[in-house]
């Protein structure tokens, strides 16, 4: 039977509760597998594992109860090892790495920050923001009809200059968050996101972090920012 891993801590880490249960239908116990200076959380795989959200609600609920004693470098969901034995080679192999990563991780939280704009908020920003643009659109306007051709052209550099406004404020987003955090992991981009970034951010600072996304919200406004958080440091485990 393949062996479910949620997370790796120190050897030195508390146990978890003796009824914690982990994924599957019904839910397989939770235990420790021990490794040198290293332990991971693991259960017993059930099979055919899939994304279904009360596996998810469970390796979440897993990553919180442990993460409330010490420091664990998260897993995300699905993460097998074919059993307990090559589990215990890969703690030995990488020991050195993972040690590392828990004492980089200690005291710290994710915040994970995504951005898009408010339509109608950024076309008046992009007009604002070239005056030969909006006195086109404003010459358009008055003229009341315009030509097929005007009306392309016209909607062609304001798209433009809204692709160039992407990018800006995909960097004033992290430019603004960075200083409020240790490190920051880019995350895959969909549409519809201008950026998708990652924090790494020291608990006692988490005040400091959302008052400076608070910050861009006021400086910003045609910025529209989904704050999750805060979140095991799941973009900061290799």
């Amino acid at each position: 039977m393949s062996t479910y891993v949620y997370g790796i801590a120190r050897s030195t880490h508390p146990s978890p509760p003796e009824q914690l249960g982990g994924v599957g239908d019904p839910p397989r116990p939770v235990r420790v597998l021990r490794q040198g200076r290293l332990m991971a959380l693991v259960s017993d795989a059930p099979e055919a594992l899939r994304p279904k959200r009360r596996d998810l609600l469970a390796h979440q609920h897993v990553l919180r109860e442990a993460g409330a004693e010490g420091t664990v470098l998260p897993l995300r969901f699905g993460g097998l090892s074919p059993d307990d034995e090559t589990l215990a080679t890969v703690l030995a192999e990488r020991e050195d790495h993972y040690l590392e990563r828990l004492q980089a991780l200690d005291g710290k939280s994710e915040y994970n920050v995504k951005a898009s704009h408010d339509e109608q908020l950024v076309l008046r920003r992009v007009l604002a923001d070239d005056p030969a643009l909006r006195a086109m659109a404003e010459a358009n306007r008055s003229r009341g009809e315009t030509s097929h051709e005007g009306k392309l052209e016209l909607g062609e550099r304001i798209a433009n200059a809204v692709r160039v406004r992407e990018a800006q404020d995909a960097d004033l987003v992290r430019a603004a968050l960075n200083g409020a955090a240790e490190e920051v992991s880019a995350g895959p981009q969909s549409p519809g996101w201008l950026t998708n970034l990652s924090f790494l951010v020291d608990r006692e600072q988490s005040a400091g972090f959302v008052n400076a996304v608070e910050a861009v919200r006021e400086e910003q406004p045609h910025l529209v920012l989904t704050v999750t958080g805060p979140l095991p440091p799941y973009s900061f485990v290799e």
